[in-house]
């Protein structure tokens, strides 16, 4: 599939709407980071930043959480790498929420 073609004023608006919601994005790890925001908060939220923010990338924001703790939690979880919080079900929010606030 090509990509559509872009006149110059709507591809320099895509970057800067690109470029706001890795900012905000990057916003919301920090606040996860410094515990202004909670996991539970973050997983109920109707916010479109964290919503499409993947789970992965969630729990690496956690304190004291790399890599390969998440991918272990998720592998655990039978969460897909590639899951975004908004995929997430019921009870895989449930288990999530378990295994991460022991």
């Amino acid at each position: 599939m090509a990509l559509p073609q872009l006149t110059d004023e709507q591809r320099k608006a895509a970057l800067e709407k690109a470029a706001a919601a890795r900012h905000a994005r990057a916003e919301l790890r920090e606040k996860i980071k410094k515990n202004e925001v909670t996991l539970e908060s973050v997983l109920n939220s109707d916010d479109p930043i964290a919503s499409r923010m993947k789970v992965s990338t969630l729990i690496e924001s956690l304190p004291g959480y790399g890599k390969a703790k998440a991918a272990k939690i998720m592998d655990e979880l039978g969460i897909s790498a590639t899951r975004r919080v908004q995929g997430l079900g019921v009870r895989q929010r449930e288990q999530l929420l378990e295994a991460l606030t022991k």
